[in-house]
């Protein structure tokens, strides 16, 4: 069995962003060589996201508009955590609720995907420096 780690980085501009980061995992894949098993796709940080889900704006703007509306980011003094000096307390439930990773199978060197399918990054807490672990384990 073989494995290969490489680790993304991603800069966001705004405080939500959904990325579409399948071409990203599709290179590393193919940097790996490895042509059957799994690949695992980790938000390394607690306020960001990596799910599955079809390649469509309104859809995006769905997610969005769902979570501020039962997480909302104000008022801040709702969630104890900003008690300790932060404003992210929504983001760490935005992260939970969307998810911290994916598998994805390999098969003949390839993504092995359902119609639609592609991975995303969420962003909950952007503008700033964040990273995605992509972890690929096979033959």
């Amino acid at each position: 069995m073989e494995s290969y780690t490489e680790y993304l980085w991603f800069d966001t501009v705004e405080k939500i962003e959904f990325l579409n980061i399948t071409h990203k995992i599709e290179e590393c894949l193919k940097k790996s060589k490895i042509m059957e098993g799994l690949c695992l796709v980790n938000a390394m940080h607690i306020t960001a996201s990596v799910f599955i889900n079809d390649n469509e704006s309104g859809l995006h703007q769905d997610f969005e508009d769902w979570l501020e509306k039962y997480i909302p980011h104000k008022p801040l003094s709702m969630y104890k955590h900003n008690l300790t000096g932060e404003d992210n307390g929504d983001a760490h439930l935005k992260r939970t609720i969307m998810g911290r990773e994916v598998v994805v199978a390999v098969t003949k060197g390839k993504l092995d995907f359902g119609p639609w399918e592609q991975i995303f990054y969420g962003e909950f807490d952007g503008c700033r420096k964040k990273r995605v672990m992509v972890k690929i384990i096979g033959k």
